[in-house]
């Protein structure tokens, strides 16, 4: 797992507590069911609460690593605002390094193939979830890596920034992007995600139609489903072969979003709370798995907010792409709609509903490919 921008950091090396809602927010302190939890139980952290594990805290707290974002973003963020928001950088990183080699080639640096901001509303009683393409051109600010700068680019893909500056250079753009400032951040790799659907007994789906995925390593017949780790990886990944998709990252998107809203059932229906060896494998496979910043990098941290937020309902949870439209130039590649955009951000931003308005005709929202997956 990548640790470019800083040394990664184990909560027990620290010996402290971190509150889980972050320095900004005062209030109370994704998938369409209970999404904040389904964040939270993908980290597999969540299940801990309750469970009067005890002395394993603190064996879970030292699997646990963290990044001080804020120590090397410094001041140079989006203003502070303390209205009981909350807002978390989600991302899934694509290193090809050690045992995630078969799935590529390493070029010397991880890249971040799934993110999403996560905005929790004022109460906690709702959120908006927002994907941004991994194919999405950005200008891509100057950032910092091991020590030394490295130049901002305009028309960089989105998920070069995590390779060239790691975590913080990938919730840097966000924020230039977004003009939001993040609360905190949440990484899983290859590994970690299989290792995780594994420890959990696989993940129950249904698909209508075959997908059939040589790039993704996915082959599935239409009809019921259980996901190993391999399969499930397989799935959140795969771009072409799914009908409906355009072999683009925008159908993946919906596949995956529609594969969290299953994690998290089974999450909930597996009873690992009443079988205390699953128990301990999903919590010691999660916290190893999971890099956060370092104020979600404790397993008290990450439990509590799980228990906070843990009860926000289905029609609570609005998800959604980034508005983009077709590169022209590259048709493998989609810019941001600018004016669509902003009213995303903008909204999010002021802790409003974002407008239906913002993200009609964008190719994001076409095709429809989760029908094929439930």
């Amino acid at each position: 797992m990548a640790q470019s921008d800083g040394t990664a950091q184990t909560a027990e090396s620290r010996g402290r507590s971190i509150r889980a809602t972050g320095r900004r927010r005062k209030g109370p302190t994704r998938g369409r069911k209970v999404l904040t939890r389904t964040l939270c139980t993908l980290l597999g952290v969540g299940v801990l609460g309750g469970a009067g594990l005890g002395y394993l805290y603190v064996k879970f707290n030292g699997n646990l690593k963290g990044v001080d974002i804020n120590a090397v973003l410094g001041h140079d963020r989006p203003k502070n605002i303390d209205n009981g928001s909350m807002d978390i950088l989600v991302m899934g990183s694509d290193s090809r390094a050690g045992k995630n080699g078969s799935y590529g080639k390493d070029e010397g640096g991880a890249r971040s193939d799934t993110a999403m901001v996560v905005h929790v509303f004022k109460g906690h009683k709702k959120a908006g979830v927002v994907s941004i393409p991994r194919d999405t051109l950005v200008t891509r600010p100057e950032c910092a890596k091991d020590g030394k700068t490295v130049p901002g680019q305009q028309r960089a893909m989105f998920n070069t920034a995590f390779e060239v500056g790691g975590p913080a250079c990938a919730v840097k753009t966000v924020e230039s992007m977004s003009g939001i400032r993040m609360d905190h951040f949440v990484e899983v790799d290859f590994t970690g995600f299989k290792k995780l659907i594994d420890a959990l007994g696989g993940v129950d789906i249904t698909t209508t139609k075959a997908i059939d995925d040589n790039y993704s390593h996915l082959h599935l017949a239409p009809g019921k489903h259980t996901l190993g780790g391999e399969d499930a990886l397989g799935l959140v990944r795969t771009r072409h072969g799914v009908p409906g998709g355009d072999g683009s990252d925008l159908g993946r998107i919906q596949l995956q979003q529609t594969f969290l809203k299953a994690l998290m059932k089974q999450v909930r229906s597996v009873g690992v709370l009443s079988d205390p060896t699953r128990l301990y494998d999903v919590a010691d496979t999660a916290t190893k798995a999971v890099t956060t910043d370092t104020d979600l990098d404790s397993v008290t941290a990450l439990t509590g907010l799980a228990k906070e937020l843990g009860g926000i309902p289905t029609d609570r949870i609005d998800m959604m792409t980034l508005p983009v439209a077709y590169d022209p130039v590259d048709p493998d590649r989609v810019l941001p709609l600018a004016a669509q955009g902003r009213k995303v951000w903008d909204a999010l931003r002021h802790d409003q509903d974002v407008p239906k308005s913002a993200i009609k005709g964008s190719a994001g929202d076409k095709g429809g490919t989760s029908r094929y997956v439930k």
